[in-house]
């Protein structure tokens, strides 16, 4: 190493005075030839822990990187403090014959100090051989959780590094990532065969991130563009999980004159690259994106991570979180949650191998835990890191929904001992789900095989129900009294705190999970509180009772008027007008037509008479789609042609269409089905459902199988709802 002083070359190079965090203690330990292992969350300065080591050491270090973008964007800030374009270098699958002969010639003279490689390209047998014969100084692995099968972005060529690392040369290793789960680094430091491995872990609490989490309904689109709307010039990430969505998302934003761009790996490498230049120049202000988005893309001021689709675990939603804000001022992170995405993600898994499914769905349990719990969100995810926090006193307290409108608490000390007693008593060996099952008495094959549900404690929980003791695990975990096994994954045992706790109880206050009822077709949170705006409960009242006269009069029941989460989209947008009307959800041109005139002009006076401000954002213009899917189906069902041949054409599921549908009667427009139906069921059984549904309370689709019990499926119920609404409301 050269004389030159680390303070001086940080100075010299990057222009900062000081390190940040533990980056110092990394870098002393790497450029004293030792193994070093660095868990540093997204936004703490990783890379700087191995470009430094290399630009002050005599050779070339070997930085393994898994995305040619973050390659790129690398090299670029390395070449830029440097008068020598050669100092830094990508070796990649995108070179041509000539560049790969320029970046070995600048390599053999000594001016190439960093090579970023991806995994694929060190395998090459050219490039071994070559790199063999050269000076190489360190080998950096970035990203290092993609080794891991646990980590979010498993590649199975990361798990080869070793043997070729070994065979270029025996010099140190730093693994690098920003995923601290205890499983991971178990993994990543075997695989690498690192275990002595010096380990620098930095905080992973970002105190300048508000985390929230709102129901996903239907109106999801709308509530992103209210959303970004108040973020007006700011810079900001949607992540979906498809490109389908990421597409149509970024049309919608367009459409409403938003400045956004879509990204994803459907995307020619240009597109990619302009897209991400026009978000750093700051030429948009959202990208709208799947996860190949972000990874090392240094934009310090993203002001929002929105969530569109729940991740696939909690280490992507904290690396996706993670980008903003990095410069520590304001970052809002919202994601959108409905459990029937998860199930998605679940059919997903099918198809993998048994030992893969069993991760994906142990990492899916924790995203669903986070979502659904009522505790402080900061403090449930650093304990998913393995680092506690003060919910209290800690740094950032206060910045979760969680914490700012906190749910009653209760006492549960008689439950957690009998919940830790019964982790005692069937020997320390299942997962929550059987814990849970165990507690409320519901057998099943392995509790049959395990004679479990013959013991005297099998049902001994069963005066609560199952959801009251998945929210209760999840917080005694957190407490600490119970731990999930590394090696089997998921399996719950007991710690000294919980033994403790089992001789000498003492108070457990608990909160319950939060309910999130997709309702029939409705989508709405069962408690307003927690989604981030609530119903005026004045108005409410005044519009069902209007709902109820204007429904006597016509002869319809009172949903067949309007929904009630159309009422309650009511009393948020306050229309006052029949257009402003024919904006709010599950009511179109038809319906507010029909029904609308008394209903914008008691609102009209409710404003009047409260000096309510109404938004001024109320209409949200859509990109079209859905109005042509719309005429689709209602031109051909005109034409009667069987309804699985109109699903099949648009690449529907039956119920994807049934729920087409009924968006388009429930917003006032006819749909003639009577010719489908006829060949589903008599003149004497649609009579008898068509009655039910006029004299019903509510619409649900699950009162009305209750009600038939078995005389009738769901898609018949569904379907007769359709003629049934078409019919008698429009």
């Amino acid at each position: 190493m050269t004389n030159l002083n680390l303070h001086e070359a940080l100075k010299k190079y990057f222009g900062f005075d000081q390190f940040k965090g533990l980056q110092e203690q990394v870098i002393r330990s790497l450029v004293n030839k030792e193994d070093t292992f660095v868990i540093m969350p997204t936004g703490g300065g990783k890379s700087l822990c191995y470009q430094l080591p290399a630009l002050v050491q005599d050779g070339t270090a070997i930085v393994v990187s898994p995305l040619i973008a973050l390659m790129k964007n690398q090299v670029d800030a390395i070449r830029g403090i440097s008068t020598n374009e050669g100092i830094a270098h990508v070796l990649n699958s995108s070179l041509n014959k000539g560049d790969v002969n320029r970046v070995k010639e600048d390599i053999k003279n000594g001016i190439t100090k960093l090579l970023y490689v991806a995994p694929e390209s060190l395998t090459k047998e050219e490039y071994i051989e070559f790199l063999k014969t050269q000076k190489i100084s360190f080998v950096a692995i970035d990203e290092a959780h993609c080794i891991s099968e646990w980590g979010h972005d498993f590649r199975p060529e990361y798990r080869n590094l070793k043997s070729i690392i070994k065979r270029i040369d025996n010099v140190p290793i730093i693994g690098l990532t920003a995923t601290a789960t205890p499983k991971v680094q178990e993994d990543i430091l075997k695989n690498l065969e690192i275990t002595n491995a010096t380990t620098y872990k930095a905080s992973f609490n970002r105190p300048n991130l508000y985390y929230e989490v709102r129901p996903k309904t239907k109106d999801v689109e709308k509530d992103i563009i209210r959303f970004v709307r108040k973020f007006k010039g700011k810079s900001g990430i949607i992540y979906c999980l498809s490109r389908k969505k990421v597409e149509e998302i970024a049309q919608v934003l367009q459409v409403n004159d938003i400045k956004a761009v879509p990204y994803h790996a459907g995307l020619d490498a240009k597109t990619r690259a302009r897209h991400q230049d026009m978000f750093i120049m700051e030429d948009i202000d959202v990208v709208v994106a799947t996860i190949a988005f972000g990874m090392g893309i240094d934009k310090p001021d993203v002001r929002f991570v929105i969530h569109h689709d729940i991740p696939k675990s909690l280490e992507s939603y904290y690396q996706e979180t993670g980008r903003g804000g990095r410069d520590g001022g304001e970052g809002h992170c919202l994601a959108f949650y409905a459990y029937k995405d998860i199930e998605k993600l679940e059919k997903f898994l099918s198809g993998k191998p048994i030992a893969e499914q069993e991760i994906g769905h142990a990492l899916l349990q924790e995203v669903v835990s986070y979502a659904e719990t009522s505790m402080s969100r900061r403090k449930f995810l650093l304990h998913y890191f393995g680092e506690e926090f003060d919910e209290v006193n800690g740094d950032g307290a206060d910045m979760d929904d969680n914490v700012r409108n906190p749910k009653t608490k209760i006492e549960a000390k008689d439950q957690v001992k009998t919940l830790l007693e019964i982790v005692r008593d069937t020997n320390e060996e299942y997962k929550s789900k059987e814990v849970v099952n165990t507690l409320i008495g519901k057998s099943n094959a392995l509790l049959k095989s395990r004679r479990t549900d013959e013991r005297t404690y099998f049902g001994v929980g069963n005066d609560k129900e199952g959801k009251f003791w998945m929210a209760l695990i999840r917080q005694i975990l957190v407490a600490g009294y119970l731990t999930k096994e590394i090696e089997q994954y998921g399996v719950l045992k007991l710690t000294d705190k919980g033994l403790s706790f089992i001789k000498s109880p003492k108070s457990f206050m608990m909160t319950e999970d939060h309910v999130y009822d997709d309702g029939d077709n409705t989508g709405i949170i069962t408690s307003a509180k927690g989604s981030g705006a609530s119903t005026d409960e004045a108005l409410m009242a005044m519009l069902k009772d209007l709902r109820k006269k204007v429904g006597k009069k016509k002869s319809v029941p009172p949903f067949a008027v309007f929904q009630d989460p159309s009422l309650e989209d009511m009393t948020l947008k306050y229309p006052i007008t029949i257009e402003e009307l024919s904006n709010v959800h599950g009511v179109g041109d038809g319906k507010a037509k029909k029904y609308g005139k008394e209903f914008v002009d008691l609102i009209k006076r409710y404003v009047d008479d409260n000096n309510i401000e109404r938004l001024d954002d109320l209409i949200v213009k859509t990109t079209g789609t859905n109005s042509a899917l719309k005429l689709f189906i209602i031109q051909n069902t005109d034409r009667k042609l069987p309804l699985i041949d109109i699903a099949k054409s648009k690449g529907l599921t039956m119920i994807e269409l049934t729920k087409e549908m009924e968006r388009i009667v429930y917003s006032g427009t006819k749909l003639n089905i009577d010719y489908c139906l006829a060949n589903l069921l008599d003149e004497e059984q649609q009579e008898e459902i068509h009655d039910y549904f006029m004299e019903a309370e509510s619409d649900k689709i699950q009162e009305a199988l209750d009600e038939f019990d078995g005389d009738y499926d769901e898609e018949e119920l569904r379907l007769m709802r359709v003629k049934f609404i078409s019919d008698v409301a429009n």
